[in-house]
């Protein structure tokens, strides 16, 4: 070529090179090809466009089969294929070997393959020989010693019997690849059926047969060795008595391949074939090579699932039978998943005891460790428990009794000493009254009738089995109307590499979203964290799933309470909090739970002035009273809006009263600044003690914005609380309203 001279096109090029071009639209199902690419097909040396069955009819029936796997897995790493192909005549016979490498794409829209490609013939010695064979390999694999290592790898991640042979079915063997397959054990003197694939639906039963039948699958457990058979006149000369059952499915090859481990042949694999396959060395290499690690992954297969089935028996028989609960007014959920692997046998644990008293008593806990130890210790603690409960003791003497039979059970076997962690809630099912002792535990949680999520911070001790005389102080609430009530252990929270926090951020998006019944909530929780869908919703920790999960939920039903109910303001969230003089650190406890029950209030700044309301009325009790405060605050609605309402209630006789401190006063400025704050407040006497109380309307203005002449006069004008006369009568109070 002179410089200068255009270069030749593409086309002259390759027909230069003896290569032929084709284009294959799988959504049209049609295959165009040049003059080289027809002739190497064996067709007139012309462009002519064909179907996908007249190709298919040139290509040999193994190569056409991995030429598509080829496709596949290319499209998937975005790299190019390339395939041995070898061309048939219309007689079947092998007359050339041709190389083809092609960019396969997927369309989307059509799903569909686009794929463009080159041909060319390649010398191979002795054409249609098996000698001449070799494998259909691409850029993704490039030998059967690479098929050997995916093979490996997928078995050796199955977990299960089914993962085993789902896995083994999906195998793309290079160079054949098996049309149907089955998994023969031995039951005694029996032959069994473990698993199939391409079999007919209901083809176990024809497969059960005593060992000595004149079958290949059972000569192979009897003797050890593979049976390969080539073609079917092959398997009808060998065995003629079960020729029939495997007539009726057309295959033309099939290789029996002993399942052996140990030196023990536990079974027979059997691949069968649409298409002749000659059995060369090197495919029965590899055939023996997938039947030895398919054998050892249903070994280790069966192994885990003989283990997980004694850990989930062991653990269910010392756990209740709860039945049918008839508590009257409420509902009852509970559920146990043991995520352990092998014997890691864990230590969780609930219960549901009736008590003398006409209540009952939730109980939910968990022993440290995940072995047989936990298991043990669990069962006697569980009884221990029960026990106590039974003869009438109080939730903190529960406990305490109970850490001091844990403890004592430690100083017998001071080696492995174990503590455990538990939550007692003592249930009085007529008024919804809950006692609730926690040793180490998490706190429960209450959702309300509008799917709002509260953490109920409760008094805790030490958990059982530290100390002999540990104490455990008892924190009282009420579970409302409609409110369901949340106790689990941390395997629920943190399953799926999350802490505390992220875990109770999952849970409270399931609470909070979830509108089915009981039942389903409990079984959405335990989806949430332990199906399928928990492995696209991990934490920021390192994902390990060895805990086991049990949940308790409780329902207060609200059809049986709706009598005398306020129908012109009803009740949307309530809650209360004791707070101890012992416990001031409770005051910010009463702060955060006000914040979670207005977390949707639609001004922030009404939500810090009702937490900075609270944090007053709190502090000036615990100073100036020697009594507990009872804190009740409720959201209710009404044709202007909702409405919180918080109520501080204590035992101490001195009324407070509204004055104006000086600058440099360190107290004084509480009911000054509920005077400012508040829409409305008030002091109610009580026969012994008050309550001091103040609400707030989402949709009003601020009081020190509000229009009319209560705001518009200056703040030293107004009647103060110091002019008026308090009523020593429940029925009547003193109030203070803002327009």
């Amino acid at each position: 070529m002179r410089t200068g001279e255009p270069l030749p096109s593409m086309g002259d090029v390759l027909a230069l090179l003896d290569t032929g071009r084709w284009h294959w639209d799988t959504a049209a199902g049609q295959v165009t090809v040049d003059e080289v690419a027809a002739r190497l097909l064996g067709l007139p040396a012309e462009q002519v466009t064909l179907t996908e069955a007249q190709v298919r009819a040139r290509l040999h029936p193994v190569d056409w089969n991995e030429v598509t796997g080829v496709v596949r897995l290319a499209v998937t790493e975005g790299a190019l294929a390339e395939a041995r192909i070898r061309i048939m005549n219309d007689q079947e016979r092998v007359v050339r070997m041709v190389r083809s490498r092609f960019k396969p794409t997927f369309d989307p829209l059509r799903k569909a393959y686009l794929l463009t490609g080159t041909l060319q013939e390649v010398i191979e010695p002795a054409p249609g020989t098996p000698a001449a064979r070799r494998a259909v390999t691409g850029d993704w694999r490039r030998c059967r010693e690479a098929f050997l290592l995916d093979a490996g790898r997928a078995l050796a991640e199955a977990r299960s019997t089914q993962e085993v042979l789902r896995v083994t079915a999906n195998l793309s063997m290079p160079g054949f690849s098996p049309d149907g397959l089955a998994v023969f054990g031995v039951a005694g003197d029996r032959l069994t059926i473990i698993g199939h694939h391409g079999q007919e639906p209901d083809a176990e039963d024809a497969f059960s047969m005593p060992l000595d039948t004149a079958y290949p699958a059972a000569e192979v457990v009897r003797t050890g060795r593979a049976v390969y058979l080539s073609t079917p006149q092959q398997y009808q000369a060998r065995y003629p008595l079960t020729w029939p059952l495997a007539e009726r499915f057309g295959r033309q090859s099939w290789a029996f391949l002993p399942l052996t481990v140990a030196g023990r042949t536990m079974g027979t694999w059997m691949a069968a074939f649409a298409h002749p396959v000659a059995f060369t060395p090197e495919e029965r290499s590899v055939l023996t090579t997938v039947a030895r690690m398919l054998a050892q992954a249903l070994t280790r297969a069966g192994t885990a699932e003989n283990e997980r089935a004694l850990t989930d028996d062991l653990q269910r028989s010392m756990l209740p039978r709860l039945g049918p609960q008839r508590i009257p007014g409420m509902s009852l959920a509970a559920r146990y998943i043991p995520t352990g692997g092998g014997l890691q046998v864990g230590g969780d644990w609930y219960d549901v005891i009736p008590l003398p008293n006409g209540r009952f008593a939730l109980v939910i806990g968990d022993v440290q460790g995940h072995d047989v130890r936990a298991a043990g210790l669990m069962g006697q603690l569980r009884i221990a428990l029960r026990a106590y409960a039974s003869e009438g003791h109080r939730p903190d003497a529960v406990l305490s009794r109970a850490s001091r039979f844990l403890y004592g059970i430690n100083e017998v076997d001071p080696v492995d000493p174990r503590f455990a962690t538990c939550l007692y809630v003592e249930v009085d099912p007529a008024g919804g009254v809950l006692d609730v002792a926690r040793a180490g535990h998490s706190d429960p949680t209450v959702r309300m009738p509008d799917m709002t999520v509260l953490t109920r911070q409760t008094a805790g001790g030490l958990p059982l089995g530290i100390a002999p005389d540990a104490d455990y102080p008892t924190t009282g609430m009420v579970l409302e109307p409609g409110e369901t009530l949340l106790v689990c252990t941390d395997g629920l929270i943190e399953t799926g590499g999350h802490d505390l926090d992220t875990g109770w951020q999952r849970l409270r998006g399931i609470l909070e979203r979830h509108e089915g019944t009981l039942e389903e909530l409990a079984d959405a929780l335990v989806q949430a964290v332990h199906g399928p869908s928990s492995h696209y919703t991990t934490g920021p920790l390192i994902d390990r799933r060895e805990d086991d999960i049990a949940l308790l939920l409780l329902t207060r039903r609200a059809e049986d309470h709706g009598a005398g109910r306020d129908t012109v303001r009803p009740s949307l969230r309530r809650t209360m909090l004791t707070v101890d003089q012992a416990e001031p650190e409770r005051v910010a406890e009463a702060r955060q739970q006000l914040r979670e029950l207005l977390h949707d209030w639609c001004s922030p700044d009404q939500v810090d002035s009702a937490v900075l309301l609270l944090s007053e009325v709190l502090t000036n009790v615990l100073v100036h009273t020697d009594a507990d405060a009872l804190l009740e605050a409720e959201i209710t609605d009404g044709p202007q809006g909702r409405r919180i309402r918080i109520e501080v209630t204590d035992a101490g006789d001195d009324l407070p009263h509204l004055r104006t401190p000086g600058e440099l006063a360190s107290s004084g400025r509480g009911l000054l600044l509920i005077e400012l704050l508040a829409h409305t407040w008030g002091v109610d006497p009580r026969g012994k003690g008050k309550s001091i109380w103040f609400e707030l309307d989402e949709s009003g203005t601020p009081p020190d914005r509000a229009d009319g002449a209560a705001a518009s006069q200056p703040y030293e004008d107004r009647p103060t609380h110091k002019d008026r006369t308090f009523h020593q009568d429940r029925t009547s109070h003193e109030s203070r309203t803002t327009p």
